[in-house]
């Protein structure tokens, strides 16, 4: 399953079922799940440890180090979950010792072409970056969000569960879980209605989510103030939570 013009790594820990396509490099300190499939042309640096049913297209860069001027070579790594699509031309670095010493991917993410993946980020399950999205270092992503192509997100932003950030997209505050926003700089809109009918939301929760949005953007008053009201919310609707904890964690503030 491994091409004879790959360039595997001795120490390498890889599944007997996993595919490397020719031209690859594996690198050391790397650990390779079964059913994963990477393509040619692709480069995967250690310490780096990648789970099932993964794939890896060609020109990808997985576990480089990273750019920032603090590292200086330490042993920090990089862990992929399951079953994530990476397409063509990704670049995803470990992380530092000044954050958390690694960069995390979760489960069933897609990963476009040429997506961006800074040092220390943290993204959950179900998420879609579309081409060129790009993270810097320390951002975390919730699950189920989505970002368009060309959105940029500064570092130590967090976007949160469910939020929809649109194409072209400059972020340098946080976003609340469920919330769609766009545009340079960016602007809230609305909650992401169609995305979250799309998994199953209740009306009941939609709506809940609607009058829990107008609370934080549309009554003129700041983040504490729109809490005590989300919290009295969320006990009726428990979905409301999420938006609830989201703002809570917020260390950046918000984008409005």
């Amino acid at each position: 399953m491994i091409h004879p013009a790959a360039i595997v790594d001795p120490s390498a820990r890889i599944d007997a079922d996993v595919e490397i396509g020719p031209w690859t490099l594996i690198g050391a300190d790397v650990e390779i799940g079964a059913g994963t499939r990477i393509a040619s042309h692709v480069v995967v640096k250690g310490p780096t440890k990648i789970g099932r049913d993964n794939q890896i297209l060609q020109f990808s860069t997985i576990g480089e180090d990273t750019p920032d001027m603090k590292y200086k070579g330490e042993a920090t790594r990089l862990v992929i979950g399951d079953n994530n699509m990476i397409r063509e031309g990704v670049t995803i670095h470990r992380g530092t010792v000044q954050d958390r010493s690694e960069t995390t991917i979760g489960n069933h993410n897609l990963l476009m072409a040429y997506v961006h993946i800074g040092h220390d980020s943290l993204i959950g399950d179900h998420c879609i970056l579309v081409n060129n999205a790009s993270l810097a270092g320390h951002v975390h992503i919730g699950d189920w969000a989505i970002l368009g192509g060309y959105a940029l997100v500064h570092q130590f932003c967090h976007i949160g569960a469910h939020a929809f950030l649109g194409a072209s997209t400059y972020i340098t505050k946080d976003v609340p879980a469920y919330i769609l926003v766009a545009g340079n700089p960016a602007e809230a809109s609305n909650i992401n209605v169609e995305g979250l009918k799309r998994r199953g939301f209740s009306s009941d929760a939609i709506n809940a989510l609607r009058k829990a949005y107008k609370v934080i953007y549309r009554q003129g008053i700041n983040v504490d103030e729109a809490l005590t009201e989300l919290k009295a919310m969320a006990a009726v609707q428990p979905e409301v939570q999420l938006l609830v904890d989201s703002l809570t964690n917020s260390k950046r503030g918000i984008v409005r």
